[in-house]
């Protein structure tokens, strides 16, 4: 599938929760339209998610976790009528899988919640992160928090959950509507782009092992040569 469609399905569809823009003119709007451009041009996904020569790794990092809370929300949302309390009663990945909410405000403790409602509170906690400018700083002038990263791990780990689910659950549906290759690039996108700078812990990974080991079969980037894991601001 080329690309360049990848890009335009995640630009229109049914999303789940409202989409997060980038300001045009601002540094995050620049690296945002960069990355798309990478992808539209067809390049090799593993090339893709390598920082730029020159930028900021917390920068690079903010961009993508907000590109792929837009291109999760879409995913969801293309299914979201199929999953209910119903057909799906707890948020599970399979029967070996199956994911407790909390978020220390009214979920103090880890709960079991049916798929859809722990998906909405999962996607509204993270949309609150990304708008949170003390954690997402809207300015260059402004630094990043020392948590930033590892609250990020924490944002795409949850992510990850969704497609989890969606994969296990629900993937009939998207080859009903022939999204099983878009979504398959969104997933490739998002592994290669963790991978490379170690934002998610292998066992969080283990529920889509085996689809990963079959699809991610890309050429491998020499990432000694890349500057990805320097430039911390």
């Amino acid at each position: 599938m080329a690309l360049s469609g990848f890009v335009d399905f995640f630009q229109k569809g049914k999303t789940f929760k409202p989409k997060k823009k980038f300001e045009p003119g601002t540094l995050r709007y620049s690296l945002h339209t960069q990355a798309q451009a990478s992808l539209s041009s067809g390049i090799n996904l593993r090339a893709a998610v390598l920082l730029p020569p020159g930028e900021d790794l917390n920068d690079w990092i903010a961009v993508h976790v907000v590109d792929f809370f837009n291109r999760i929300n879409l995913i969801y949302g293309t299914i979201s009528d199929y999953c209910s309390e119903a057909s799906c009663p707890t948020m599970s990945g399979g029967p070996k899988f199956e994911y407790l909410w909390a978020d220390g405000n009214k979920y103090k403790k880890p709960t079991k919640l049916p798929a859809p409602q722990y998906i909405s509170l999962l996607m509204e906690w993270a949309e609150g992160q990304i708008n949170n400018e003390s954690l997402f700083p809207v300015s260059t002038d402004i630094p990043f928090p020392k948590t930033f990263v590892s609250q990020c791990k924490k944002i795409l780990t949850r992510l990850f959950r969704v497609f989890v689910h969606v994969y296990i659950h629900h993937f009939d549906r998207l080859v009903a509507i022939g999204a099983e290759a878009h979504v398959n690039t969104c997933y490739k996108h998002f592994y290669y782009f963790i991978r490379q700078f170690d934002l998610i812990g292998d066992r969080e990974l283990e529920p889509l092992q085996e689809m990963t080991a079959h699809i991610c079969k890309d050429p491998p980037i020499d990432y000694t040569s890349s500057p990805s894991r320097s430039n911390h601001r």
